[in-house]
């Protein structure tokens, strides 16, 4: 039995992930820095800021898929939160690949989250794919990086998947049910211009996604994960109250609303951009909810 270990195994893609991986026969390690508490999943200590990793961790693992980071949305953006932020990322990919070096051991791939705020957040009407430069804004920096940190285990002669995730919908957490809030209340409505792009994945797809990067040898490099069906804010909260059956005619929340309750990371609902997923698709992948309104009536009903 091949084992994976996951880093970030808590979070909302974690939470989905492990347990489709242990149903696909793979034996799943957590990284955590609490000492225990998931019965599921044997579970390692580790603390990024002292550099420790319990021992075991590394040398037990055949592949790695990092999904260490800390919430975007969490906090208002000071300094010290935006270094927190980047740290989370980078410092923690920094310390696997120094303990894989020293323990000198053999991975067969490291597989890395990312997100496409790497091609920055100013609305164009461009459509982005892998080979696009980054952008000039913080999401950018945070995610150019991460990937920077990541192109370590490349480097070194690992195979190395870089994941580019667009919104990540799931039915609990996350970015829907913060989205549903105003809907279900009857207020639903766009936020700033409503013109701003938001690529989305439903989480099943995602985890598909990176199973397939385990198990396809040929895959390496990076990957957008977001559908074809690239939806602007309006459309999406049009569709989200159509399914909710709730009114939409709310007028548009301004956008300096959104910056005086969220701050400088209002950004990340009043800005964003289309991006292509036609790499992944020539991979061979197919995505189960291609399209919102299936994927919201799914996650919803």
């Amino acid at each position: 039995m091949q084992t994976i270990l996951v880093s970030g195994g808590a979070g909302v893609i974690g939470k989905h992930l492990c347990p489709e991986l242990k149903k696909r026969g793979y034996d799943v390690t957590v990284l955590s820095r609490k000492n225990r508490g998931n019965n599921q999943f044997r579970t390692f200590w580790w603390d990024p800021d002292s550099s420790e990793i319990e021992e075991g961790a590394i040398e037990s693992a055949d592949y790695i898929i990092h999904l260490s980071g800390a919430n975007l949305g969490d906090k208002r953006w000071t300094s010290e939160q935006k270094q927190i932020i980047i740290d989370s990322r980078v410092k923690t990919a920094h310390l696997i690949f120094e303990k894989i070096q020293e323990k000198k051991h053999p991975l067969k791939a490291f597989i890395s989250s990312s997100a496409i705020g790497y091609y920055g957040t100013t609305p164009t009407e461009r459509k982005f794919n892998e080979s696009d430069p980054p952008g000039n804004d913080f999401l950018a920096e945070v995610c150019l990086k991460w990937e920077e940190a990541v192109d370590r285990f490349q480097q070194s002669g690992i195979r190395t998947v870089k994941i580019r995730s667009g919104v990540v919908l799931t039915r609990e957490g996350g970015a829907l049910s913060q989205m549903k809030r105003p809907v279900v209340l009857g207020i639903g409505s766009p936020f700033g211009t409503g013109r701003q792009y938001m690529p989305w994945i439903h989480i099943d797809d995602l985890c598909a996604i990176y199973t397939k990067a385990v198990e396809d040898s040929q895959m390496s490099g990076v990957y957008n994960a977001a559908t074809p069906d690239n939806k602007t804010n309006a459309e999406f909260m049009r569709l989200l109250a159509h399914v909710l059956n709730q009114p939409f005619w709310f007028p548009k929340v301004p956008a300096f609303v959104m910056k005086l309750i969220l701050g400088e990371r209002a950004s990340i609902i009043l800005q964003g951009n289309k991006v292509s997923c036609e790499k992944i698709i020539r991979e061979g992948f197919n995505f189960k909810y291609p399209d919102l309104e299936s994927a919201l009536k799914i996650l919803i009903r």
